[in-house]
């Protein structure tokens, strides 16, 4: 089972993974670069502390689950993974090339340490309410995490997800929203408004956490808050920044799936090498 480790180590983490993305992106040619960064500090407090999981035995009975909803965003879970030790870190830059594990969206089959296919939109939550329930049926004590974007919440089976966590008390259960407030179209207040998301998640009969989805010591607390929690399935609304760490990336819905160019990626990562001396 990987060992808990420390902020100043997450954070160094955090900011290697920010640079995988960009690397992976930038190889490949195409991806998701704006939503993966976004969706950092969420995955870093998952596998390098939250999560009980091997990555020497990925398959290990007891181990906590991982549901990727946003499945285009697979890039900042490949570099979790990769940088958590499932896999070498140089196979990052196959993404998306032709005979690798690492698909544009996550791949089952290909990849057997992910826990599911995903990429289409709003069918993740419901993965994660049927293993929660498995659990629970083999008196396990484990969890299930699920990651969607907010964007993906305007998806109707989110909602009937939803229910089904509140209904059979899964308090085993943990969404999180990567709320970056950005969709392919644009902002998500013109697409398609899906506020006020607390009051609807609580209306839904979950307990709500609201935290800055970029604060890693917000994050951990409120993933202890969602243990300590019993009766109802918890979700974390992670306030975070579209593109977050690259200057000309963030806030800019261009960036959720268009790659860096050579230069634009040495931007990026110049950027990024600076920012490691700030962690």
């Amino acid at each position: 089972m990987m060992a808990k480790c420390g902020i100043p180590e997450m954070k160094r983490a955090a900011n290697e993974i920010r640079k995988d993305i960009i690397r992976m992106t930038a190889a490949a040619g195409s991806g998701h670069p704006g939503g993966s960064l976004s969706s950092v500090e969420i995955l870093v407090s998952l596998y390098f502390n939250v999560m009980k999981h091997d990555p020497k035995n990925p398959a290990w009975s007891e181990r906590d689950r991982f549901v990727l909803s946003k499945g285009h965003v697979c890039p900042v879970l490949y570099a979790a993974l990769a940088r958590s030790g499932y896999f070498p870190v140089d196979e990052l830059l196959t993404l998306r090339k032709l005979g690798s594990r690492l698909q544009g969206h996550p791949h089952r089959l290909k990849l057997e340490c992910l826990e599911t296919s995903s990429g289409s939109l709003g069918q993740g939550l419901s993965i994660a309410v049927g293993m929660a329930i498995g659990f629970r049926m083999d008196h396990r004590n484990q969890r299930a995490y699920c990651l969607m974007g907010d964007g993906e919440l305007q998806e109707g089976q989110v909602w009937e997800a939803a229910m089904s966590g509140a209904h059979y008390r899964l308090d085993n259960l943990c969404g999180i929203v990567d709320v970056n407030r950005l969709q392919i179209d644009g902002w998500t207040k013109d697409v398609m408004n899906i506020e006020p998301l607390a009051k609807k998640w609580e209306a839904f009969g979950w307990h709500t956490i609201e935290v800055d989805g970029h604060d890693l010591e917000q994050l951990i607390k409120a993933f202890e808050e969602a243990k300590e929690t019993k009766g109802k399935p918890t979700v974390i609304l992670a306030n975070t920044v579209k593109g977050k760490g690259v200057s000309f990336m963030e806030n800019k819905a261009e960036w959720h799936g268009k790659a860096p160019k050579k230069e634009e990626a040495q931007k990026a990562l110049d950027e990024l090498e600076k920012n490691q001396g700030c962690c």
